[in-house]
Parts: structure tokens; C-alpha cells; sequence
């Protein structure tokens, strides 16, 4: 009796695990959605359409990309964590995510807890970058300057506490510089103030490599640890600044908390493949930024560690949302 029901327990479990793994693989049988939570235009809506294309050949299913921007990514995120946890509303967050929790109050998701890890997906530099009219041709030159000019030079992000933002903050601690912060509402709008004119220097992402190529904007320095392979003379700030001085961008994919882990794992494995494609690395090096994908864990344990980062680079430097 006992080997008997032993079989059938084992004979259910079997069954489960066909279901399971049967439901995941059906999946998707409609239009998935990548949630952007910044405005249109930027390298995180660039990333997340690449990365559409290549998830739709692999499912054989559209996969679209949505902005909804605002409140320093806080919108898009509490979008995604309130929605059915099916695979269906997917997030691109990206260093903003783990810098907010840091900054609004009224944040009602938390920016692990309430998501299901899946994958990272690319990492990449933000610039510092002035436009050219300002004269300066180095990191030593622009030093200079601010410090001639204390309380004079103006300086726009994609927004308070994005990570532009906090790259910026880092810059101003180690080179005790006074510059003054223009936030704008997403990457577009703040490169289009720094190609106007209307300041004088700005930290930007990838989607400034036209710009810069182009010689409209002059790229001073790269935020990451190694030179950018798209602006290859262009130094670190570790070279430039100061050891150890940097800031990764990063982006991920994220699912509303309690998506079923088989869910969870197929949808990783669709991501590693759509990373794996040349013509993604292809259009990924054209862009600036690097594949970087990992395990749901790692990226749980990755976000959790910038989470506490960024809180007390924020406590040190008094940020305050608007």
C-alpha cells in the first residue's frame, strides 16, 4: 500500500511538472509589454526596442514597447508591480529603479520585494559632456572653469535622482566643485538643452553618441570602469578624476512579484538566446552598451546591494525629490 501510494505521489508530481513546464512553454499567446519608465528617445527605450525585436522572432509573438514616464521612473514602476503577475507586463528598470526608494516617500511598491527578478541586460557609461562653445577640451579644463566660475556653470539630467544625477553628485563630492542642477524630464529633453546652449554641461547616456560623433556635443569623461568601446579616446573618470571613482548604467528585465518561477526561468532563457543574436550585439555595439545577462538570483542580489548604495550616496549628498 505504501510503494502504491508512493507511485502515485510520484506519478502527481510528474504531472505537475508537465502542466508547468507545458503552460511556460505556451507562452506567449498574445502581445507581451516592455514598460519603459522614461520619455521617449532615450538609451533605455533604444535597449528595450532591440531587445522587443528579438523576443518576437524568438516567441513568434509581438512584443511592444510602452513609455510611461515621470516621478523618477516611480510611475512605470508602480505600473508594472500592480499588474497581473502572467509574464505579459514586463519592466526595463534600470539604476533610476534602485535610486528611488532612496528619494519619494509616497512610494508605495518596493523596488525588490514587490518584482520578480529575471535578467540583466546590458551595462554602458553615462558621459560627461559640454557643449563646445563652452571651450574646454578636457576634464582639467572643465576643473578649471567650475572653479573660476563657482556657482555659474549649469548642468542638466534626465531628473532628480536619476542615475545621471547621482553620477554627477559623485563628480561634485570627489572635485569639491560648486555647479548648479537643471533636471529635465527624461534624456531627450536635457541633451536638447545642452545642444541649445541653455547649459553648460550635462551628464547624458548613450543616446548622446550621435551628438558626440557628430562634434555638437564634446564627451569629456565615461563614468565606467573601462573606456567605452564607442568613444575609445575618451578617458574614465577613474583616469581622469579619481581612483575608483564610477558608476555603472545598467538596465534589466523585471515581472510583477509572484510570477510563477517557471515563467520566470522560460523567459530568461528567451533573454539570454535574444543576447546571444548578432544582430542584437550588432545594434547593442552601434549603441554603446554591452550584454550583460545573468540568473533572476544574481539580479536580485545585484539590485539589492544598489538599493543600499545609493541610499547613502543620497543621504551624504542631501538630494531631495521635488
Amino acid at each position: 500500500m505504501l510503494i502504491k501510494l508512493g507511485g502515485l505521489l510520484c506519478s502527481a508530481v510528474l504531472l505537475c511538472c508537465s502542466i508547468s513546464k507545458a503552460g511556460a512553454l505556451e507562452f506567449p499567446t498574445r502581445v507581451v509589454r516592455i514598460i519603459v519608465p522614461y520619455a521617449p528617445g532615450g538609451s533605455a527605450e533604444a535597449q528595450a526596442r532591440t531587445l522587443a525585436e528579438e523576443l518576437s522572432k524568438i516567441w513568434k509573438q509581438q512584443v511592444i514597447v510602452e513609455d510611461k514616464p515621470g516621478a523618477g521612473t516611480t510611475i512605470g514602476a508602480a505600473y508594472v508591480a500592480s499588474s497581473p503577475p502572467d509574464g505579459y507586463t514586463l519592466y526595463l528598470a534600470g539604476t533610476s529603479h534602485t535610486i528611488a526608494p532612496s528619494l519619494y516617500n509616497s512610494v508605495r511598491y518596493d523596488a525588490v520585494k514587490s518584482f520578480s527578478p529575471i535578467s540583466r541586460v546590458a551595462t554602458s557609461p553615462f558621459i560627461l559632456m559640454v557643449n563646445p562653445s563652452l571651450g574646454v577640451n578636457s576634464v582639467a579644463d572643465f576643473l578649471a572653469l567650475a572653479r573660476a566660475k563657482p556657482g555659474k556653470l549649469n548642468y542638466g539630467t534626465s531628473g532628480i535622482g536619476a542615475g545621471p544625477h547621482l553620477a554627477t553628485e559623485m563628480l561634485v563630492a570627489a572635485t569639491k566643485i560648486d555647479v548648479r542642477h537643471v533636471p529635465f524630464k527624461g534624456s531627450a529633453p536635457a541633451m536638447t538643452a545642452l545642444l541649445g546652449n541653455f547649459v553648460e554641461f550635462g551628464m547624458g547616456d548613450m543616446s548622446a553618441l550621435p551628438s558626440i560623433k557628430a562634434g555638437s556635443l564634446q564627451a569629456l569623461a565615461v563614468t565606467t570602469a573601462k573606456r567605452s568601446s564607442q568613444l575609445p579616446d575618451v578617458p574614465t573618470f577613474d583616469e581622469a578624476i579619481q581612483r575608483g571613482l564610477e558608476v555603472t548604467n545598467w538596465s534589466s528585465i523585471l515581472a510583477p512579484a509572484n510570477t510563477p518561477p517557471e515563467l520566470i526561468n522560460f523567459i530568461n532563457g528567451s533573454i539570454a538566446a535574444a543576447l546571444q543574436s548578432p544582430d542584437l550585439k550588432k545594434s547593442y555595439e552601434a549603441q554603446g552598451f554591452e550584454p550583460a545577462p545573468s540568473t533572476p538570483d544574481e539580479l536580485r542580489d545585484f539590485m539589492t546591494a544598489e538599493v543600499k548604495k545609493y541610499r547613502d550616496l543620497v543621504e551624504q549628498a542631501g538630494i531631495q525629490a521635488e
